[in-house]
């Protein structure tokens, strides 16, 4: 039999036990949520992508479509032109922490009309940048609103209102723009892709607008979609156009007029549907190659190779989506590209260019958007960290807030900034800047437009890799000529001007 003091001895002992194992569940429930919190920690950086869309202010809901950046007030620091589909056009700048729109302009706001596409650049030679918008009220065919030609130099006015211009308007339903030095001396001219409609090509001349396509027999009616202008044939600024529902033309420039050579190089694609473009250095050996999607259908890679164009496209890249624009940049500084593709109602994806044209793609959880209506993008490093930031737009079918992040990189980072400005001290777009050291020659363009109804800051920007030895910098100028410049120290950016001893 068991005895009174017996059983109050097991009693205790059971006590002490219950005691024991709810003390070890207590233990073991901290530290599992000890160990939740160190992988969430973890995870979060190990995202390529760190999300700062809360440093927006006013951030809203809106119908957007294309991005671009320039120096909207001429104070020396870049904004982001971000269009309004019958939303205001804004003007974000980085200011005390955030991202705020600057503009207090009803005509450059233009909250009536439907902006989709945008590029700046240097149209009557002052020095400063002007912004062309783009506007979209139809589909195809012939819209209701003209396009917008802003000149905010002074006074904020519109250079198509005038009388003398009238008669120039494009009054034809369009997609992207890009600004184009046909001749190499600082004149710019916008190269219009239209939609069920005559291309167009405007010059200043002056005061007075002109539509010169005709003249260049570049007037072609097509589905215009994409454009992009750089140094891809010859040594002036040639120009590249994906289209929709036909091919894609490849202009080459001699002595500022152009000749198709798409069927010739081999990327015509006529059985696909263009959109966004880029020109990058995939082969990092100092030439420009094409990027460019095509909605739901093969994305290409066309690389320089023996007179010709190859797609090198590998297949998950080639893989097809809902493609919007395409954006070419080293967002992470170490040194190799990456292509971020983004998709509209799809998830975004992203792909590292490693050497030998191999590519590799990467993990999104940040930025991956999938579902967002990812409409237009532009990267630039507005806050002065050496980071790039990438700013996506959305609309189209339903009104989203814009979305901003900048990539998770380490403190001991190095990087590389060039701007190359023209005889006019304005942007150079076009220009060619290349990054000759012991590992790479890396070849850049300073964006003419358009991602697909984009633009990007007009800087080349280079992450450096570890061990690397920089010999020298390389600007292609839009007239052809080349210059050449010891780079004295890193994570600077270098401002090169043309004709000028530096």
């Amino acid at each position: 039999m068991i005895k009174k003091m017996d059983l109050k001895i097991l009693f205790k002992n059971v006590a002490a036990y219950i005691v024991l194992v709810k003390k070890c569940k207590f233990i073991a429930a901290i530290f599992a949520v000890y160990l939740s919190v160190a992988e969430n920690n973890l995870a979060a950086n190990a995202q390529f992508f760190q999300n700062i869309t809360d440093k927006i202010e006013n951030n809203v809901p809106r119908l957007s479509y294309g991005v671009a950046v320039t120096d909207f007030n001429d104070d020396g620091k870049m904004e982001f032109i971000v269009t309004g589909f019958r939303y205001p056009n804004l003007a974000l700048s980085y200011e005390n922490g955030s991202y705020t729109n600057i503009n207090s302009s009803r005509l450059f706001a233009d909250e009536k009309r439907a902006s989709i596409g945008v590029v700046a650049c240097d149209v009557d030679q002052d020095g400063y940048e002007e912004i062309y918008f783009l506007n979209t009220d139809t589909y195809s065919g012939t819209k209701k609103y003209s396009d917008r030609l802003i000149d905010a130099d002074e006074t904020i006015y519109d250079i198509f209102s005038f009388k003398k211009n009238q008669a120039n308007l494009n009054l034809t339903a369009g997609r992207s723009v890009a600004c184009v030095d046909r001749h190499g001396n600082g004149n710019y001219g916008i190269y219009v892709s239209n939609y069920g409609g005559p291309t167009r090509f405007y010059e200043l001349k002056s005061d007075i607008i002109q539509d010169i396509a005709p003249s260049l027999g570049i007037n072609a009616t097509t589905g215009g979609r994409a454009v992009v202008a750089g140094h891809i044939l010859s040594g002036k600024v040639d120009i590249f156009a994906a289209n929709e529902r036909g091919p894609n033309f490849l202009l080459m420039n001699k002595g500022g007029t152009y000749t198709d050579k798409a069927l010739e190089y081999g990327i015509d694609d006529t059985l696909q549907n263009g959109r966004g473009t880029a020109l990058s250095d995939i082969g990092y050996n100092g030439s420009l190659d094409l990027i460019t999607g095509n909605w739901n259908g093969f994305h290409r890679i066309y690389t320089h190779a023996n007179n010709t164009f190859v797609d090198t496209a590998s297949l998950n890249f080639r893989q097809p989506s809902k493609i919007r624009t395409v954006i070419s940049a080293d967002f992470d500084n170490d040194g190799f590209d990456e292509i971020f593709l983004n998709n509209i109602g799809q998830p975004n994806k992203l792909f590292r260019v490693l050497d030998n044209n191999k590519l590799e793609q990467l993990e999104l959880t940040n930025a991956l958007e999938k579902k967002g209506l990812g409409t237009g993008g532009a990267v630039a490093d507005l806050n002065g960290d050496g980071i790039l930031e990438l700013l996506i737009a959305h609309g189209e079918s339903a009104p989203e807030p814009l979305s901003l992040f900048s990539a998770n990189v380490k403190d001991d980072f190095q990087y590389l900034r060039i701007e190359p400005r023209n005889s006019y001290d304005a942007p150079a777009r076009g220009a060619t800047v290349t990054l000759k050291t012991n590992f790479r020659t890396h070849a850049k363009t300073i964006d003419a437009g358009s991602g697909y109804l984009c633009q990007m800051e007009p800087v080349a920007h280079f992450g450096i890799r570890k061990n690397e030895e920089i010999e020298y910098i390389q600007i292609n100028w839009t007239d052809g000529q080349k210059s050449k410049y010891k780079i004295e120290k890193l994570n600077h950016q270098y401002v090169f001007n043309q004709g000028k001893t530096n």
